[in-house]
């Protein structure tokens, strides 16, 4: 899958992503504002291991955010099933060089067509760390609407924290 977003693009992770996913990944600045499945310290073994799981989902919801050159970030969906099988948690994040440039807005809003041409969802949603604004605007920004907090509903960090939740629903 490819889909370009000005000067960058969503694509695809390909092995050869790996030691760009391990340079962006392995940094304290990243890492605290994900779960705890991303690992830090980030090394090599991880970007390969993580490679392997994105090539392995079927459907394809796990995507690289790439320059002309290499992985920059990733941005992916999380399908549910049963009564939630409408419903796709999306996630993103993105190398610390590539901060502030809209980048991350580009991928969400392209990643948001993309699982609403392509999935039968009613809504796709993210949360976000209260330390995180940044990626609340983000979120604003891609047209995700501030639904509410979730009072002391995380813990990183040894610190137990509030998030919001932002979806976006389809009508």
């Amino acid at each position: 899958m490819r889909i370009d977003i000005g000067e960058w693009r969503l694509r695809s992770l390909r092995p050869d992503d790996a030691p760009a996913l391990a340079k962006y990944a392995n940094n304290r600045n990243v890492s605290r504002n994900l779960r705890d499945r991303f690992p830090y310290p980030y090394r090599i073994e991880d970007a390969e291991a993580f490679i392997r799981y994105a090539r392995e989902q079927e459907p394809e919801t796990i995507f690289a955010i790439a320059s002309d050159t290499e992985a920059i970030g990733g941005i992916g969906l999380e399908l549910y099933d049963d009564v939630h099988r409408r419903s796709a948690q999306v996630g993103y994040w993105l190398g610390e060089p590539y901060w502030g440039k809209g980048i991350a807005t580009l991928a969400l809003r392209a990643v948001t067509d993309y699982a609403f041409t392509q999935f039968d969802l009613a809504r796709l949603y993210a949360y976000v760390y209260e330390w995180n604004p940044a990626s609340a605007r983000v979120l604003e920004k891609a047209g995700y609407e501030y639904e509410g907090r979730l009072r002391k509903s995380i813990t990183k960090d040894g610190q137990t924290i509030d998030q919001w939740m932002y979806a976006m629903v389809r009508e």
